[in-house]
């Protein structure tokens, strides 16, 4: 089993008096009076204090919109908010990912509460916390109401949205609000409750009782107080109000090393590959220093991951199975670092199968356990070169096994690869067990580091 995500959700929808207020509110009762089922409606949803974080935030929200260089064509849709009176604004890295990486074929806008819009500096992103920085451009003059050509005007400045102290701790239950343009039809609030951190997270991460819904990536979560504790990042799709916020610490971090940073007009690559060669060594050195688990079984050792920052699901045999017995482990972490909508990486997964073919019989055992590692193929993206493959009969402490590893370069992050580790046990004619790794984004020490260490992860389990 896996966890589905997204960059946004889904939610029930209501406007009243120009404000999108989204909220889990109880449908009316059928055939009551129109009257009486608006204001129900009404009793439900139009929170005072979401009225109040609203207010709050109108004038400091935008929307975040890339454009095709050469049109009006939108590429993507997000929300923002500003944090200082020049003009800078929080956004999520995956909203304006498309302007840092191919700035020559995109453009960036920003539209107001109020109806203002204009250009969009992209000055610093933070790709592991998914968060970016960009300024608002000054206005030209003669956009000014009532200016004339030529004459001076003064500086704009901006309402800002403060960030709450790192030392007045969230309680669990506590009311927040969620706020962003949601599928690009207005500026909405969503009300629901803080829950603490996700647990087995590697980044940490704010889990919100309420349903993003898409184009509010980016957008603030507020207090009762109207200061920032959050900035919405995703949903769950298999869950329902389940869905999380980056902590504001990280976007206060990136805000102090990126106010005065030149604009973004180049290729982001070398930034990028710098942010992920920093994640992975953190990851593999995290990973090497977990001892592995056992997975149980009576013959063999098989290496299983702590669930520290990964969650494992197990299955057995089904009844379509036709006599062979098996079970099967995957541990995988629950999100992926995103780099463009066609790549994900900085993350590892680890699953096994054991078999017991003693009702099969020898020939057809040894027939369906080649075909199932044969199938265990790996194959490269379009992100990457062709996976470059050895493979070899191994002897994994005493017990025979057929191993087969490969590494595949990314093509743009340059000195990150992605490796693969495949394993199948050939002791026996009637049962055995095989196993993978495959670990994303790592350089090509931490991924020999892993092979090694998942090679070791195998033996005999006491007396065989």
């Amino acid at each position: 089993m896996t966890a589905s995500f997204r960059h946004t959700g889904a939610a029930l929808m209501f406007t009243l008096a120009g404000v999108t207020l989204i909220a889990g509110a109880k449908a009316a009762e059928p055939g009551a009076p129109a009257q009486r089922q608006a204001g129900a409606v009404a009793e439900k949803i139009l929170s005072p204090s979401a009225q109040r974080a609203y207010e709050t935030a109108r004038d400091k929200l935008v929307q975040v919109r890339t454009l095709l260089r050469d049109q009006d064509s939108q590429a993507s849709v997000g929300s923002g908010f500003l944090v200082s009176a020049d003009g800078l604004i929080i956004t999520n890295y995956h909203v304006v990912s498309q302007i840092a990486l191919q700035p020559q074929r995109y453009r960036l806008t920003y539209t107001r509460a109020g109806g203002a819009s204009g250009a969009l500096q992209l000055l610093a992103f933070d790709a592991v916390h998914d968060l970016a920085l960009a300024r608002m451009q000054a206005p030209d003059p003669l956009a000014v109401k009532g200016a004339a050509p030529g004459a001076a005007t003064a500086p704009v400045t901006y309402g800002t949205l403060d960030f709450r102290p790192h030392a007045q701790a969230l309680a669990n239950g506590e009311r927040i609000f969620s706020l962003g343009n949601p599928l690009d039809i207005g500026f909405a609030v969503l009300e629901g409750n803080y829950n603490g951190l996700v647990t087995r997270s590697f980044y940490p991460q704010i889990f919100f009782a309420g349903a993003l819904s898409p184009g509010m990536s980016g957008g603030p979560a507020l207090d009762g107080q109207g200061r920032v504790i959050g900035v919405n990042v995703a949903t769950r799709l298999d869950g329902q109000e389940v869905s999380f916020l980056v902590p504001a610490q990280f976007a206060e971090d990136l805000l102090e090393r990126g106010r005065n940073a030149r604009p973004i007009t180049g290729d982001s690559y070398p930034e990028l590959t710098r942010q992920l060669q920093a994640h992975q060594a953190s990851l593999v050195d995290r990973f090497l220093a977990l001892p592995w688990r056992s997975a149980g079984h009576a013959r063999y050792r098989i290496p299983v991951p702590q669930e520290d920052f990964m969650r494992c699901w197990g299955a057995s045999s089904r009844a379509e199975s036709k006599g062979m017995d098996f079970q099967s482990s995957e541990c995988h972490m629950d999100s992926a670092l995103f780099v463009s909508d066609q790549l994900r990486t900085g993350n590892i997964t680890v699953r096994h199968e054991t078999f017991d073919g003693s009702k099969l019989g020898t020939l057809r055992f040894a027939q369906f356990y080649s075909n199932r590692f044969a199938g265990k193929r790996v194959a490269g993206g379009a992100s990457t070169t062709a996976p470059a493959c050895r493979e070899a009969f191994t002897d994994l402490e005493g017990l025979p096994a057929r191993t087969v590893v490969c590494m595949s370069a990314y093509r743009k992050l340059k000195g990150l690869y992605d490796v693969s580790v495949l394993v199948a046990t050939v002791d026996a004619n009637q049962q055995g067990a095989q196993g993978r790794l495959d670990a994303r984004g790592v350089d090509f020490d931490n991924g020999l580091r892993l092979i090694d260490y998942y090679l070791r992860g195998f033996g005999w389990n006491g007396s065989h």
